[in-house]
This record gives C-alpha cells, structure tokens and sequence, in this order.
C-alpha cells in the first residue's frame, strides 16, 4: 500500500531497541577477558591463614568444647571466639556458614554508623534505580522528545556527572585527609546542596496536552464530546491508536477516524513525506490534520530540567567515597569483608529490587487514557503531565530527604563519639604524667602506652 509511513516522532515508532545490549554485552565479554589470566588463589598473608587456621582448629576441637562451657567463657573470650567466626567465615563450608551467619549479621548490625550508612546509600540507590529505569520514559512524556534523544541526552549529561561525582568525592577525602566525622560533615553537605538542587525541578516541566475526547476541551476547541454526531457514520474503534493533530488549535485526536476525518493526502518532500487528513467533520471549519502526536511548546526545557538533574547527580555521588570509608572505618577489621557484603546485600533487596516497582506503580496513578487489550489495561497512551511530574520527582526528594536524615544522625554520633575520646583522652593525660614522674626519668612504665 505504499510503505509505513512512520518516522522517529510517532508514538508507535519501536526503534532497535536491542542493539545496545548487544554493544553493551560484547563490551563486557570484552572487558572479562584478563580476568582468565588471574592465579588460581591470591596470595595472602602468612600470619592470617595461620591464625585463621589456628581458630578453626581451637572451634572445631572437642575437648575444647568440653572445657568451655558458655558459662565458664570470660566476656573476653566469647568476643574473641565471635571475631574469630567473622575471620574464619570464608573458609567455612556452605551448611557451616548457615550456621554463623545469623550471629555475624547480628554482631555486624550492632554498629550504628555501619547501620545507618547502609540505610542511606539503599536511599540513594532507590533514587538511582528509578532514576535509570524510567528517566528516558518520563523526558519523553513530559518533554514531547523521542526516545533517542531522552536516552542521548542522559548519556551526554547524567552519567558523565555521576563519574564527576565519585571522583571529586574521593579527591577531597584524600586532599584533606578527613576522618570519620569530615566523611560524615561531607556527606551531609553533599545530600543537602542535592536537596536544594532537587527543588524547581518540579516547577520545570510541560502542561498536558489537549486530547479530544479525553481532557477537558473548550468552546474554542471543539472536541468530540461537543460533536456527539460527527463520529456517528465511523464507528471508530475504541481500542485504535493512531494520533493525529489539529496544528491551528493544537487538539489531538486518539485517531484520524475520532476526528472524523474521510480522506488521506500524502506530501512527499525531499527527506521525509507528511501525511494529511481531510474532510474531518470533528475538526473547526473542517481544517486538514497532520499525523503524529502534537509537538509541545516547551520542549526547549528538557536540558536545563537534565542539567539540574545532572548537577544533583553528581552531588549525590560525591557521597559514595566518604560513605564507604566511614563502613571500613566503622567496624572492626575482621568485620570489614563482611560488612562489605551485607551492605551489597540491602542495596540489592531494599533498594535495586523494589525501587522500579514503586516509582512505576506511581507512575500508573497518573495515567488518562490507557489502551486496551483483550479487554484488559495494556499501555498507557496519555499520562498527567503535571502528576506525572509531581509523583515522579516526589518519590526522588523523598529517598534523598531518607539519605539526608541518615547522614544527619551519622554525623550526630560521631562527633558524640570524638567528644567522649577526647573526654577520656584528657582524663588519662595527667594519670600518666603522674606515672612518669613517679617511675622516674630513666624509667618507662608498663602500662604508658594509649
């Protein structure tokens, strides 16, 4: 019948959308390669594997569980034998590791930076993770941009910002050599100037478009509801989907036939052709439509809107070195291996597997018009522009005001904690001056050394 005469604008344009994880999959065959070339196993240290073999052999004998029965161990010595369990872990088979597990998590969620450190990053990774799934989705609908430049722009902007980010973050703890409670006074300014930054985004944005039959029309935008005859003799399809606009009063109609409309012209042009309908008994005075959803006249935002996002981005990120050494810097180190891998753990059940859900199920709630299949809701064709873009970046300040709250409290307890050291710092200072003067110049007491 001529060829589709679709282009990249309309909306049941479907791109090559796998060729990019074919690209991204041959990149990372790629970049596994060296890994074949790694030892069998890692040198390590001798005194560990020593020690480590040491415990095991102390846990594992029976005579030793014999003599030490729970109520003759010293307080020392079960923390001894806890750290020694947390150090041994890895050599455990996988029914013995079962069995310590619930212990090591236990002993390792008594931290209460660890604990909250955690508990913001699953903030900012539920962030990410809605951010990454439906960023190019919600440009598109809010913006009236195709799917290929929502994605270009996020890969020219966002992502660039987030490297930005990481990589600032780790300069600055290394320059100023920060401790605990400058990684802590880091993120929280970070996440605040993220916060702030996060505010006129949801001032900038695109209002809904005019659909026929669907919004509210005007007098001056005659619709079908205000035609209840001009669709009489068409007996259009409810389940059809092939827009088209009425450029004059910028109206859209769901399909050629909502809009009452007999004939179709095609224009062919140098490029590209341009498909009219004529003859539209729903349109004023009758006036031709093109194919393809309206352009919106506020398309030029959607960069200063990536740019805020991007800027966000890479304030966010800024967090994640100091973030991370406040984790290794926080717990003992026989925990640290561990602690790395329980934190991984809550990023992916509380943060990367739920997220997607939450941020599309409020996006569902902002829906108009969704399609139907075998009677059944399908896709959603029009979206709220306005609850699209409240809910959307609503759920995003929610995680970040989380992350704020939890670096706040963080950075609440370790200057609580640097107090009470230095309380007891200079408490035991004249103790041992007294000491030394007692000992006499030429001799060193035993215990001198803090």
């Amino acid at each position: 019948v001529g060829g589709i005469s679709l282009t990249i604008k309309d909306p049941r344009w479907v791109g090559a959308w796998w060729l990019g994880f074919l690209i991204a999959a041959g990149s990372v065959a790629l970049a596994a390669i060296p890994y074949f070339f790694f030892p069998k196993e890692m040198p390590k240290e001798k005194h560990e594997l020593q020690f480590r073999r040491k415990v095991l052999a102390v846990t594992d004998s029976p005579a030793r569980k014999g003599k030490d029965s729970p109520s003759k161990q010293s307080p020392g010595e079960s923390t001894k034998k806890q750290d020694g369990l947390v150090q041994i872990a890895p050599n455990l088979t996988v029914i013995q590791f079962i069995k310590v597990f619930p212990r090591v998590l236990l002993q390792t969620l008594r931290h209460p930076i660890f604990l909250l450190v955690v508990l913001s990053q699953v903030c900012l990774s539920s962030m990410a993770a809605g951010m990454a799934t439906f960023l190019p989705k919600f440009l598109e609908r809010q913006f009236s941009i195709t799917a290929s430049y929502a994605n270009l722009l996020i890969g020219c902007l966002s992502f660039p910002s987030v490297i930005v980010g990481i990589v600032v973050g780790g300069v600055l703890v290394k320059r100023l050599h920060l401790g605990p409670v400058g990684c802590g006074a880091l993120c929280l300014l970070g996440m605040l100037l993220c916060l702030f930054f996060s505010l006129p985004l949801f001032f900038i944005g695109c209002p809904s478009h005019q659909i026929a039959g669907i919004t509210h029309q005007t007098s001056a935008q005659p619709g079908p509801e205000l035609f209840p005859s001009c669709m009489e003799v068409c007996s259009c399809p409810s389940d059809g989907f092939n827009p088209v606009c009425d450029p004059s009063t910028r109206v859209e109609y769901i399909t050629p036939c909502h809009a009452g409309c007999s004939s179709r012209v095609v224009q062919d042009a140098l490029d590209k052709s341009q498909v009219f309908y004529t003859n539209c008994s729903c349109v004023a005075e009758g006036n031709p439509v093109m194919a393809g959803s309206c352009d919106s006249t506020c398309s030029h935002l959607v960069v200063p809107f990536l740019l805020l996002v991007s800027l966000g981005s890479a304030l966010a990120c800024l967090t994640h070195t100091p973030s991370f050494m406040l984790i290794l810097r926080g717990v003992k180190k026989e925990d640290k291996t561990l602690a790395v891998g329980i934190q991984f753990m809550f990023l992916r059940i509380l943060a990367w597997m739920p997220s997607p859900v939450i941020h599309g199920s409020a996006i569902d709630t902002t829906c108009v018009h969704w399609a139907l299949s075998c009677g059944r809701r399908a896709v959603c064709r029009y979206y709220n522009n306005d609850l699209l873009r409240n809910r959307f970046i609503g759920l995003q300040f929610f995680f970040k005001t989380g992350s704020v709250i939890c670096f706040a409290l963080v950075l609440a307890i370790l200057r609580q904690q640097d107090k009470e050291a230095r309380t007891k710092e200079s408490r035991s200072s004249p103790a041992v001056e007294q000491q030394l003067l007692v000992s006499g110049p030429g001799k060193k007491p035993e215990d001198s050394r803090v």
